[in-house]
């Protein structure tokens, strides 16, 4: 079992920058992969960049290449999302997300979630 809560959204001007923390609990997180996913009003939940416990390796959607970085620290059981060069499309609700094992990113594949915390873009 995991608990996944997220936090560090809220409004930011365009180009701007913003971190996003999130607190994880579970004795297996170390283990987990984790990812960020994000979802606009009427619109489908969407990968956003995902990390594995293994070597460490990221992943990004294409859309936030270069922008975006995604890292964990095992030691306090958090994962961190930083944005930077923010852009209005950005704007949606961002969650955090755990997967017992990696399957891939697809947002129908993983096992555990936040509530999300809202990103605001404006121009």
């Amino acid at each position: 079992q995991v608990q996944l809560v997220e936090s560090g959204g809220g409004l930011v001007q365009a180009g701007g920058s913003l971190r996003l923390s999130c607190a994880a609990s579970g004795r297996t997180f170390s283990m987990y992969p984790m990812g960020w996913f994000r979802q606009a009003p009427g619109k489908v939940r969407e990968f956003v960049a995902g990390i594995r416990w293994s070597g460490g390796t990221t992943y990004y959607a294409e859309f936030v290449k270069g922008r975006f970085t995604i890292s964990r620290d095992n030691a306090e059981n958090t994962a961190y999302l930083q944005m930077n060069s923010l852009k209005p499309e950005d704007t949606a609700i961002y969650y955090c997300a755990a997967d017992s094992r990696y399957r891939g990113w697809h947002p129908d594949v993983m096992d555990y979630w936040g509530k999300g915390t809202l990103v605001t873009v404006s121009s």
